[in-house]
């Protein structure tokens, strides 16, 4: 019996994804829940397990595809259980209601419905109506009337068939899909296909002659000068939240500049210590465990603006965000209540968290229900910048870079290990007392981490 697989609901209200590469090929034996396919959502990338235990008889999509939720992806050869009943429903039975099949990743294949119409290619005429059996096939010569010929129909051009981020693309692009040869299946129109007719010698192809002499276009950029890229559903993602942010949430920025000297002693003594051994421990560290500690006396840093139920809500524990630099963009996973973490806890965390996210493996469920987050832009060499908040949290932290230079230190001038910290909030839930209070308390601890036992 063939099984058709449709692309699942990740369960994180998105409404496409992309196929990354293939684990299968036509023809492979898989096992149930055996991963067949990487797919990229717009916040991670994700391992697909099959529902079904059979052989693979058809790729619906080639890697590098965009897909709809719920389009076909894979069709599979399943084995018939013996004494099911495959046949069709008898007459007058009602709709079988379709269960759903549980998955690792969201939900599986719907079961085939009796009443599900057969679908038809684009442009094929529509098959026609069966003729009744009491309704003889010829009809005499005498009574048949004189028959007159029909009206050749006008041709029909339809739209041609591809995804709507690859329609939006082609707007974006100004290619006109009409124009456009699919390389997909079933003449699907893919993004290389936009990408190669927004190209230079792609428009001169495309220009009628007539166009052409009516007005010449302007010759083409020299090779090099220009190169375009189809915009991933990670920085398309990236990028409307970073624009709900900047224009709903009204930031403001406040600056500091400690001594961080002794911080980095302390780093340096607990990198010998057995029980750190294998953890990264850095700064960011320290000052992981300052923020869970001075959101106790400024809680409003950890809230949130509910618009819709006109309430401000403020969060009893901290799922504090650490913004990573990956090769796919920028993610800002969370480590859940890290309030209840000590400082091993957290450079455990922080350190597992960063793994996982540079190796693309960062799940879904990580990169949702922050309430504030950290960004550590000092390993890029920057000492200070104004961080976008995240949407739906009120403050966040950037670390510059720790330097080496003179500081006034116990009357006298001395050579110090001295860090800038930049703290943006939310205007509407944080005033600047509070968040002037908030980055004084952060900057005290990594100026003097004894006082974390204080705060404790």
């Amino acid at each position: 019996m063939l099984r058709e697989f449709r692309l699942p609901d990740l369960g994180e209200g998105l409404t496409e994804s992309e196929i990354l590469n293939w684990h299968v090929s036509v023809g492979d034996i898989v096992e149930l829940n055996q991963v067949i396919a990487d797919v990229e959502t717009a916040k991670a990338v994700v391992e697909l397990p099959s529902p079904y235990a059979g052989i693979v008889a058809q790729l619906h999509e080639p890697a590098g595809t965009v897909v709809e939720v719920g389009s076909p992806i894979v069709s599979f050869e399943v084995a018939v259980p013996a004494g099911a009943d495959t046949g069709a429903p008898e007459a007058g039975a009602g709709p079988v209601s379709a269960k759903r099949e549980p998955t690792l990743v969201g939900y599986g294949a719907v079961p085939d419905s009796g009443g599900r119409p057969a679908r038809r290619r684009r442009g094929q005429a529509p098959a026609a109506d069966p003729v009744p059996a009491s309704v003889p096939a010829v009809v005499p010569a005498d009574s048949a009337p004189a028959a007159t010929p029909a009206p050749t129909p006008a041709p029909v051009h339809e739209r041609p068939r591809s995804t709507p981020p690859v329609r939006k693309l082609a707007r974006d692009m100004g290619v006109d899909l009409t124009q456009v040869q699919g390389s997909g299946p079933g003449g699907l129109v893919v993004r290389t296909d936009v990408v190669r007719a927004a190209s230079p010698a792609a428009e001169t192809m495309q220009t009628s002659a007539p166009d052409a002499a009516a007005a010449a276009p302007a010759p083409p950029p020299p090779a090099g000068r220009e190169e375009r890229t189809a915009i991933s559903g990670m920085r398309k993602h990236t990028a409307a939240a970073m624009v709900a942010s900047a224009f709903t949430a009204p930031h403001a920025t406040v600056f500091l500049t400690v001594d961080v000297t002794p911080t980095m002693e302390l780093l340096k003594r607990l990198r010998q210590q057995p029980a750190f051994e294998g953890l990264k421990l850095s700064p960011l560290t320290l000052a992981a465990k300052a923020v869970c500690l001075g959101l106790r006396r400024f809680p409003s840093l950890n809230s949130r603006w509910d618009e819709s139920a006109r309430e401000i809500v403020r969060y009893n524990y901290v799922n504090l965000g650490i913004a990573a630099a990956t090769p796919r963009g920028l993610m800002v996973p969370n480590i859940k209540d890290a309030q209840t973490l000590s400082l091993h806890g957290l450079a455990a965390a922080v350190t597992a968290l960063a793994q996982t996210a540079r190796d693309g493996k960062t799940p879904p469920a990580d990169l949702t229900g922050g309430t504030i987050s950290i960004s550590n832009v000092g390993v890029f060499g920057v000492d200070a910048g104004t961080p976008i908040l995240n949407p739906g949290e009120a403050g966040i932290l950037a670390l510059g870079a720790v330097r080496r230079q003179p500081w006034e230190y116990e009357g006298a001038i001395a050579l110090r290990s001295v860090m800038t910290l930049s703290l943006s909030f939310d205007h509407r839930l944080v005033d600047g007392e509070q968040g002037a209070g908030f980055l004084s308390d952060v900057g005290a601890v990594l100026a003097d981490p004894a006082l974390a036992l204080a705060m404790a």
